[in-house]
Formats: structure tokens, C-alpha cells, sequence
């Protein structure tokens, strides 16, 4: 039977777009966030480590989450993970090295997306592994686990943290464990730092030496435990903008932690000098409007899902944002360097590339169209890092459904602070 990428197809009516104006001032609202799926990912594999013994709550209801979940549960031959990049890479390490006979598959994006260092370094372990197209992309077939005998693996670090992740993720269940030595910048290390806390919570030990970037994972087995999932930081990130763009706001954004494994809590560094003031509560965070500088300068090689927020923040605000450490958006949802490019002419800011491949500026160019009409290009985050510029304008979101990869109560949250139509 051949195999095909498959077409996400939204069972339910979507809009094809959603206006967003400014609604009342000031904003002020009490948000109850949507749960981390990166946090929901990584304890759904474990959990199914554990054959399904541990307690989990507040688990996402993010597409992405639900179709891992269920894709765990599933007995069909095909994983078809849509769009989902995370379940992609930590189903294919989870059924590989369990000896799962699986074909994995997507959207066609997903199908352009490599997964060929992470394929490497299963085979190199014992799985075995073919692929139905393009070599070091989906679909692929997934044909048992027969252990190689070997447990030092040497794994690219500047192209996705998710392959490191998904290595370790079933590093204690190989019969000698698993040494990882990590070459390169390492990209994304608060994900993979994240992965680690959430092993040790299910009684994991490991040696993480970030100097000599290499990771030992001995052999050992997962202890059931009880696992609340956090709210979800990178949400938190589309508030922020919110508050830093509107003339008067103060927002409460409920169950974020100060000590959180998300690497997306930087959003609260990075939107300090933006001119959001950050107070934590026994509830979350309370935010509220500061002065904002007219530059900044940053690294996002630690936290990449917060590049289009601040950018758009930045370009709507006239603030000129210097970045570097955006490399891995091009493989992202979409190349989300090229739609930035093409998207913040709308609202009379422009990305440039100053070194290839590594810095760029946001700078504020004009006024851009009267009415934006942005388009998201089957990406959550193109969505929601543009809709808060609705409570400066009027703004117009292409394809607002594709919030639901991540956070689909999105919407019906920023009705409480804007006008949606």
C-alpha cells in the first residue's frame, strides 16, 4: 500500500479569517493560560515508559498533545502526527527503540522537514528504519529494535533540540544506557534541560556536563509518579506582547510558576526593557506597563518560539530588535524567517538579514497598510504573535483555526480584551 503525506483537514467550520480592533481601555483580564505541551509531550512518553502507571494532570489540549496521546494509544500500523513536529521525533524514537512496528507520516510539510539525525542515531542504536521517500525525511517505516551493542552516540546540536530530546527521553530504557556527546552550538538547551528536569521528577539520574556538551544516561527504569503540567510559557509570550502594544493594561495570567522548567520563560527578560513589568502572585503573574527603551539586543538560540512575539512587538512598537540565534525557524511550521520577512511590511516594520544565517534586525519602516491582512501559513504561532497588534488598529488573521495546534482556547481568551469579529 503506497504512503502519503497527509492533508490536515479541520473536521469542524473554521473561519477563514478574524478581525481583531481595540476594544475598551484600559485592558485589564484575568487569563487562565492553556497547559505547556511541551511539558505535556515529554511526560506523555514517559508515562507510556512507566506502561501507562502515572498520574498525569493538567495535560494539554493542544492539537499537538492530543494527537501524540492518542497516536500512544493507537493500534493502526500508520502514526500519522499531521503537523506536529515534537510528536513526530519523540514517537519515532519512542516506537523505535520499544520495537514498535509503525509508518510514520505527516502533512506534506512535515514530510520537508528533516528528521535524518535523529534516524541516524536510532539506527546506530539497533532500530531499524526505512524511509517510503526522500532519504533523511518522512514517512519512513519503523521495522523492530535489535540492540547494535552500542552506547556512545555523537548527535549534531545546532539543528533541533528535539532530536537530543527524544534520545533521551529513551536513553534509560537501552541496556547500558546512553552517552550523548552534543556537537556544535548547542541549540535550545532550556528544552533540553527541560526534558532532563522531567526525567529526574519520574526518579531518572544523569550527568549533564555542559562544558564538555555531553550527557550520560545510565540504565534504569522510570518510577511512576504524579505530574502536574505547568501552564504554557510561550503562551504567556502572545499577553505579553498584548501589554507591552496597548496604552493601558494590566493582565493576570494564571498557573505560571517563577522556578519553571520552560525555556519560554525568558519572555519575562525579554519583555522588561519592552515595557512589561513582571510580578509574580501565588496565582501566576501579574503584568503591568513600564517605559520601554527604543533598542534591544538578544539571543534566542535558548528560546526560538519567542522570535515572531517579539519581533512583531518590537516592529509594531518602533522598537529596532537586533537578534541572533534564529536559525532553526526556517525549518520550522514554515520557513518563519521568510514569513516575518513578507508579514511585517503590513504594519510598516521590515526583518533584515544583516550576517547571513545568523543576525537580523527588526526595524519600524512606515505606517504599512491601513487595514493588515496577515497570513499565517499554517503556523499557530504566525497567528498569535500578530493578533495582539489588534489593540492598537484594526488587523485582519488569515486562517485563525491553526491556533489549535497549540492553543485553542486562544481566541475566545482575547475576546475579554479586544473586539473580535
Amino acid at each position: 500500500m503506497p504512503v502519503i503525506c497527509s492533508l490536515f483537514i479541520i473536521t469542524r467550520k473554521a473561519l477563514k479569517s478574524i478581525t481583531v480592533q481595540p476594544a475598551a481601555n484600559p485592558v485589564k483580564a484575568t487569563i487562565r493560560l492553556a497547559s505547556s505541551k511541551s511539558e505535556s509531550n515529554r511526560s506523555l512518553i514517559i508515562s507510556a515508559l512507566t506502561d501507562f502507571k502515572t498520574q498525569l494532570s493538567n495535560v494539554s489540549e493542544a492539537r499537538d498533545t492530543q494527537t501524540l496521546e492518542r497516536l500512544l494509544h493507537s493500534s493502526e500500523e500508520t502514526a500519522d502526527v499531521i503537523d506536529a513536529g515534537a510528536p513526530m521525533r519523540f514517537l519515532t524514537a519512542y516506537f523505535a527503540v520499544t520495537g514498535h512496528r509503525k509508518i510514520m507520516t505527516g502533512t506534506p510539510r512535515m514530510c520537508e522537514r528533516p528528521i535524518g539525525i535523529l534516524v541516524d542515531a536510532l539506527r546506530e542504536l539497533g532500530a531499524q528504519i526505512t524511509y517510503l521517500g526522500k532519504e533523511g525525511y518522512p514517512p519512513m517505516r519503523l521495522e523492530g529494535f535489535e540492540y547494535a551493542g552500542k552506547n556512545n552516540l555523537t548527535v549534531k546540536a545546532d539543528v533541533s533540540s528535539q532530536f537530543i530530546s527524544a534520545l533521551l527521553l529513551v536513553a534509560p530504557t537501552l541496556p547500558e544506557g546512553l552517552v550523548l556527546h552534543l556537537d556544535g552550538k548547542i541549540g535550545s538547551r532550556p528544552y533540553i534541560e527541560m526534558t532532563l528536569q522531567q526525567m529526574a521528577h519520574f526518579g531518572i539520574t544523569f550527568t549533564a556536563d555542559w562544558d564538555n556538551q555531553q550527557i550520560t544516561v545510565p540504565h534504569q527504569t522510570y518510577t511512576p509518579n504524579a505530574f502536574a503540567v505547568e501552564s504554557d510559557w510561550s503562551g504567556a509570550s502572545y499577553w505579553y506582547s498584548l501589554v507591552a502594544l496597548a496604552d493601558d493594561a494590566e493582565v493576570e495570567l494564571l498557573g505560571l510558576k517563577e522556578q519553571s522548567l520552560q525555556g519560554d520563560s525568558e519572555i519575562v527578560r525579554i519583555m522588561e526593557p519592552l515595557g512589561v513589568k513582571t510580578t509574580y502572585t501565588d496565582k501566576g503573574v501579574l503584568l503591568q506597563k513600564k517605559e520601554a527603551v527604543q533598542e534591544l539586543i538578544w539571543d534566542f538560540s535558548g528560546c526560538p518560539d519567542l522570535v515572531q512575539t517579539v519581533a512583531v512587538c518590537c516592529g509594531a512598537k518602533g522598537i529596532r530588535l537586533d537578534m541572533t540565534g534564529i536559525e532553526s525557524l526556517k525549518i520550522k511550521e514554515t520557513d518563519r524567517v521568510a514569513a516575518l520577512q513578507n508579514e511585517l511590511t503590513k504594519i510598516g516594520a521590515a526583518l533584515r538579514e544583516i550576517e547571513p544565517n545568523h543576525r537580523y534586525i527588526v526595524e519600524k519602516t512606515g505606517t504599512g497598510d491601513e487595514t493588515p491582512v496577515i497570513d499565517t501559513y499554517d503556523d499557530h504561532r504566525m497567528a498569535m504573535a500578530f493578533a495582539p497588534v489588534g489593540v492598537t488598529r484594526k488587523i485582519i488573521i488569515e486562517e485563525p483555526g491553526v491556533v489549535v495546534k497549540s492553543y485553542p482556547g486562544f481566541w475566545k481568551d482575547l475576546e475579554k480584551v479586544a473586539k473580535l469579529e
